[in-house]
């Protein structure tokens, strides 16, 4: 069996270490795949992904990354890791440009700055269009794009990225899906946290089903479209996730 990029081992973590949100979850990320994080509102799959960036404190457990203990590194930290993070909101400098804030991905490492814009760009065409307009100006769609490309600009191995859709019409949602696939393709591992989960499971490689600050069910994300039990877990009925 390969070693996984990113392995979680009973990970307690919370905003307050008498209220824990997450309690003892597990996962793993390989080299190459999606990962998606899947579960109703208040599940903690939000929580399990900040958890990992360093902006909310673990208790207990750890966090590893191709084998070293990265447990509790601060997000510029876990920059210099080569693992990157895409918040869901207020993930770009609206009043800097399109250029602007993909510069600001490579402050860490200067010298790289040419190559991994060159790389970005060639994922993203149209932010070489956009480059000289102010990010807060750009569609949902656009701003997602800059949000990603600036993550990218930094090289990282791993993307980390909460629900990417969010606030987006089914159309560009699909367009944010097929650019994560390009993301992928270019060598890129991610782990995504996504409430569209029929849409986010046709483009991952696994999943994982959270309820109650748990992991309750993973698998392919194939087998996973096909569960009743992830229709119980994630819609509250008995369905097939895949017809919801």
């Amino acid at each position: 069996m390969p070693k996984p990029v990113l392995s979680i081992q009973n990970v307690v973590a919370g905003y307050s270490p008498s209220l824990p949100i997450l309690r003892s979850v597990s996962l793993d990320v390989f080299e190459g795949e999606i990962v998606t994080i899947l579960g109703p509102n208040g599940a903690g799959k939000s929580t399990l992904i900040k958890a990992i960036a360093g902006l909310v404190k673990i208790s207990s457990g750890t966090v590893s990354l191709e084998g070293r203990d990265i447990t509790g590194l601060a997000t510029h930290e876990l920059i210099r890791e080569r693992v990157a993070y895409v918040p869901q909101s207020e993930n770009v400098f609206a009043r800097l440009s399109v250029e602007e804030n993909l510069a600001l991905g490579t402050l860490h490492n200067p010298t790289q700055h040419a190559s991994q814009r060159r790389r970005v760009l060639d994922l993203f065409p149209d932010l070489e269009r956009l480059g000289h307009l102010a990010a807060g100006k750009l569609s949902g769609g656009q701003r997602q794009m800059v949000a990603v490309g600036r993550a990218l600009m930094a090289a990282p191995k791993l993307l980390m990225v909460d629900e990417p859709s969010a606030g987006l019409s089914p159309k560009l949602a699909q367009v944010v899906f097929a650019q994560l696939i390009l993301v992928k393709q270019s060598g890129v591992t991610i782990l995504m946290v996504e409430q569209n989960a029929r849409a986010a499971l046709q483009i991952s490689d696994r999943g994982y089903v959270m309820a109650e600050g748990q992991e309750k069910v993973h698998g392919a994300a194939t087998s996973l479209l096909e569960n009743p039990e992830v229709g119980a877990l994630y819609l509250g009925a008995k369905s097939r996730l895949a017809r919801s």
